[in-house]
């Protein structure tokens, strides 16, 4: 009896095992590709080039104050129009019958298949002042050129563009799920379409709508690509800062790090923000 009892603890012992030791590559890799980045940024951060330790890199960081405000502001922006145009589109796909909803997630996921530089392209070939698809569509129908590109409106329609799917699936993933038995419930008690959105739908749905606003936020407010080929070099984004100092002739590494160190602190800070706005909801809901 002892025996077999041993038995059966030291196979439970080898099988609790396994997927630790199948997470060691995983282990490794964020070791090596996270870890040690970030660590190499903070000691860059807080270094001068004769390898001292130092403050002047982030008090130098004040002569960029533009560059900042003006990459979470379209950033925002850009959150803002996502989420007002992703959360009908996801509402409306979700209310599809199985076989369109795949339809409609093709659709979305089909431009995203495509190079993010294509994609980013394309759209400069759209807006182009004098050669673009837009103004010469707008030139047959007698209408003045529209001087979009190289201007904030520009980057933030690349923005859009990119990024409204990440906004899109996380609001349908949430609301396909949604009990039907408690809408019809809703409506059983004599609620109004209006009232079942805004007491049932919404309130339940706003996990998928804090995930799509991180999903979006955090990638344009440190995109560089379409800042670079939508914007000009008048519209700078934290992006193309930080390229700058790594990259470019303003070669300074060490500011660069500490811009970097900056952006990713103040956008862990975000997401902090939005899970506990996100458990905060979820509590109120339950109650």
């Amino acid at each position: 009896m002892k025996r077999n009892l041993r038995a059966v603890l030291s196979r439970a012992g080898h099988e609790a095992a396994k997927p630790r030791t199948m997470a060691h590559p995983y282990t490794l890799w964020m070791a090596a590709f996270v870890v040690v980045p970030i660590i190499l940024i903070a000691a860059f951060a807080f270094t001068s080039p004769d390898g001292g330790f130092t403050l002047r890199n982030y008090a130098s960081m004040g002569k960029f104050l533009s560059v900042f405000l003006r990459s979470f502001w379209l950033a925002f922006l850009s959150t803002v129009i996502c989420l007002i145009l992703g959360y009908p589109i996801a509402y409306i796909f979700a209310r599809f019958s199985g076989r369109w909803q795949k339809v409609m997630m093709m659709l979305i996921m089909l431009p995203m298949w495509m190079n993010f530089l294509l994609r980013t392209y394309a759209w400069k070939a759209i807006l182009e002042t004098r050669s673009g698809l837009l103004n010469r569509f707008l030139d047959l129908l007698g209408v003045a050129p529209l001087h979009i590109m190289d201007t904030p409106a520009a980057v933030v329609i690349g923005m859009v563009y990119n990024f409204l799917p990440f906004m899109i699936l996380p609001i349908y993933s949430v609301i396909v799920k949604l009990d039907r038995s408690v809408i019809e419930a809703a409506q059983d008690l004599g609620a109004a379409p209006r009232g079942v959105f805004r007491r049932v739908v919404l309130p339940l749905s706003l996990p998928g709508v804090l995930s799509g606003i991180t999903m979006v936020f955090v990638p344009a407010v440190s995109t560089f690509v379409i800042s670079k080929i939508l914007g000009g070099s008048t519209n700078i984004l934290l992006g193309d800062l930080i390229e700058m100092q790594f990259l470019g002739s303003a070669y300074n590494p060490h500011l660069g790090s500490a811009i970097a160190l900056v952006m990713m602190v103040v956008v862990m800070i975000f997401m902090y923000v939005m899970n506990r706005f996100g458990d905060g909801e979820e509590q109120a809901v339950m109650m």
